[in-house]
């Protein structure tokens, strides 16, 4: 059963992408929350999934997923599996999702859940997402889920040229900004757009930062 609800309700808030709107419609949240968290898993708020982690909301999810612009033929990095919706979302868009987890106790059972939802284009990697899965790039599209303090350079290079990342970068307790950046041609800075201010969990791990 799918959240139809959910769907119309984004596409008053702005969203566009008919494409998104589906995949969303076709997931039902509550697969993808604690079972203490069920009862409000239809509002439109971050929840918390364990582990100093939470599920974003659905607008957030939807939003970032239609600024990656997909179309169905991409190879997309995602850094940060969580529970898995986002993942989820991201497998009905394009045509394989790479997935890097760095907190065990999440990455197990989001696969188990999306192998049982019939996904079997999303490939899974424990690991320190800061340095993104270097032997599937370059991908067409990079989304992240944890915000680092600035853009991490591995992201960088793993994108394609004219692919998009999509990410949340800032501290903490600062205010952070959800980023859609362009990578360009060799010898031009990649094109940086300012989509709205967010608040995400922080990204662990060792990459270095573009400066």
């Amino acid at each position: 059963m799918g959240d139809w609800g959910r769907a119309e309700y984004l596409a008053r808030q702005g969203i566009r992408d008919r494409r998104v709107l589906a995949a969303i419609a076709n997931l039902n949240r509550v697969d993808f929350v604690p079972v203490q968290e069920r009862d409000v898993a239809h509002e439109d708020v971050p929840l918390p999934i364990g582990h100093g982690q939470t599920i974003s909301q659905p607008y957030v999810v939807a939003l970032m997923s239609e600024a990656l612009r997909l179309r169905g033929c991409e190879r997309v990095l995602e850094i940060g599996t969580g529970s898995g919706y986002q993942t989820a979302v991201l497998a009905l868009l394009a045509r394989e999702v790479f997935t890097v987890e760095i907190v065990p106790e999440l990455a197990r059972p989001a696969r188990r859940l999306l192998h049982r939802l019939g996904f079997n284009n999303v490939f899974f990697r424990e690991g320190d997402g800061s340095l993104g899965w270097p032997e599937g790039a370059p991908y067409d599209a990079i989304i992240a889920t944890a915000a680092p303090p600035d853009i991490p350079r591995a992201l960088l290079r793993q994108l394609k040229r004219g692919g998009r990342m999509v990410i949340p970068v800032g501290a903490v307790n600062e205010t952070q900004e959800l980023l859609r950046i362009r990578r360009g041609q060799p010898g031009l800075l990649p094109k940086v757009e300012r989509l709205l201010p967010v608040r995400f969990v922080p990204m662990t791990g060792q990459a270095s930062p573009v400066h």
